[in-house]
């Protein structure tokens, strides 16, 4: 990664650091970040008990992907480490080369949902476009390298949302920006469907063939 590459990326992080915790799809330290600059084997993620909307280029680690080597610390603190979560970040690149980053953050309504069992729905063109499914993995604490096993598995299918039962969500995308966007239009999802369950109905999730449709003749 080239100096200007690598700045850009941490400052496009650190912007969404701060919006998410703005919305309140994060709080404290909860959470972690990280990008790559497309076919690199190296990614930028967040450091060990960083909190989201405190980021600036020194709260990185640098690190090979294929290995998981540090090979940079730009934090102020020179022993710092990289998130206690690395293992999810470095195994979804590993099984999804299209995937430039990754946000991984503790939304309320999507946990929610998770811990009474209600699926969240797409109901809207946005949740179809941009989620178009949502995967869900069992309960594994935080921190082990099953997370990134499971999560790695969930979204080898070409899926880009995966809640982790208890914890979290894991958002991928090519780019930092269309990340961020479906972090945001995956808590809208789980509050709309939160707030039909509250109506007393279940509602009727949008298909999304009319979008396979669309690409097909793209």
């Amino acid at each position: 990664m080239q100096n200007n590459e690598t700045g850009d990326l941490r400052d496009q992080l650190a912007h969404v650091g701060h919006a998410v915790v703005q919305a309140g799809l994060v709080v404290g330290s909860g959470g972690n970040l990280s990008a790559r600059a497309p076919g690199a084997d190296e990614c930028w993620i967040t450091a060990a008990g960083t909190w989201l909307d405190r980021l600036d280029r020194g709260s990185f680690v640098r690190i090979r992907i294929s290995d998981g080597a540090a090979l940079d610390r730009t934090s102020s603190d020179a022993k710092a480490a990289p998130s206690s979560e690395l293992a999810l970040h470095l195994a979804t690149y590993r099984a999804r080369p299209d995937v430039n980053a990754v946000v991984h953050l503790h939304p309320q309504t999507v946990l929610l949902l998770d811990a009474i069992g209600a699926p969240i729905q797409i109901l809207t063109t946005d949740h179809a476009f941009y989620l178009r499914r949502v995967a869900t993995m069992p309960f594994i604490p935080p921190g082990r390298p099953e997370v990134g096993t499971l999560a790695a598995k969930a979204c080898s299918d070409g899926t880009n949302c995966v809640v982790l039962s208890r914890h979290g969500c894991s958002v991928i995308a090519d780019s930092i920006e269309l990340a961020h966007k479906r972090a945001f239009y995956l808590e809208e999802a789980a509050r709309m469907t939160y707030r039909a369950l509250l109506l007393g109905r279940t509602p009727e999730p949008l298909p999304t063939t009319w979008l396979d449709a669309e690409n097909a003749t793209a």
